[in-house]
């Protein structure tokens, strides 16, 4: 007894310090401890509650595309500080630090099975993958290639932050700059694909990531524009249970598939192979 109370400590201590080096996590959802090596191989979903964990896009790039490759374009745009917000810019600076990225988005060229795409992705890590000016303009240019080229477009998201408050006007016109060149994909009978991770929202889902021919979401991913705590604030109501998560959305007609992350490469394939295959005209009847 002696011996135990005195061992319990020392592993107690020693769980902490493992947890805090980043060798274990804990599930947001059941509260299981986790090995970090075994999620990044099972896709970082929890394999007792099937919980996804936020993942950037170079995991998404490397889950996607094939060879984890993307020809990136629109390399070297950058924001500035049109409103002088009081420390946006240090604020951005610390994010491409962190991130190790130019802005939240990344798009280019690439190819799903074969396919040939244009793909983009947004990243929360980089300030809640808001949209800025940069980010609508890449979003805009790549659905431009899209277009051009004519190739699907597909689009990931993972905005909570919406459009960025930090540069005002500038970010809001994104919303509809960024609907309207989609809008032509869709004149010009161009594939456009939305995957939605957890969490978009805002402005971003109030525009371009809600506009796709087949919109996928990753389950329990939260969805909308205003988030359910201000919703019920505003209206003095209580909401549903699971009010805006992938199932309740789908279940509503929002969304089209909620797919888990180890099928989605097999289930963007499976839809461009649908909607890229060429149709025949009906033979006419004399």
């Amino acid at each position: 007894m002696f011996l135990r109370k005195n061992l319990r400590p020392a592993r107690e201590a020693r769980k902490k310090l493992d947890l805090k080096d980043g060798l274990w996590l804990k599930c947001e959802s059941c509260g299981e401890i986790l090995y970090r090596r075994e999620l990044d191989q099972s896709c970082w979903i929890c394999p007792k509650c099937g919980f996804h964990f936020r993942v950037g896009h170079k995991t998404y790039i490397k889950l996607l595309l094939d060879e984890g490759k993307l020809e990136e374009i629109d390399r070297g745009l950058v924001s500035v500080d049109p409103l002088r917000f009081p420390k946006y810019k240090e604020k951005y600076k610390t994010s491409r630090k962190k991130t190790g990225m130019e802005e939240g988005i990344v798009s280019g060229r690439a190819e799903i099975n074969g396919m040939p795409v244009i793909f983009a992705a947004t990243d929360f890590a980089f300030m809640g993958g808001s949209m800025g000016s940069v980010v609508g303009e890449k979003v805009a240019r790549a659905a431009r290639l899209a277009l051009a080229e004519r190739k699907p477009f597909v689009m990931l998201t993972a905005s909570g932050g919406g459009a960025r408050m930090q540069e005002g006007i500038f970010s809001l016109m994104q919303m509809a700059k960024t609907s309207a060149e989609v809008g032509l994909l869709k004149q010009a009978q161009i594939p456009y694909i939305n995957i939605l991770t957890h969490p978009t929202m805002a402005g971003v889902m109030a525009s371009f990531a809600s506009l796709g021919d087949v919109i996928i979401a990753e389950p329990g991913a939260l969805l909308g524009f205003t988030g359910p705590r201000v919703i019920e604030q505003t209206i003095g109501e209580k909401l549903p249970p699971g009010f805006q998560r992938s199932e309740f959305l789908l279940e509503h007609g929002f969304v089209d598939i909620v797919c888990s992350r180890r099928e989605l490469r097999e289930t963007v394939a499976r839809i461009l192979s649908i909607l890229t295959e060429p149709h025949k005209e009906p033979s006419s009847q004399t």
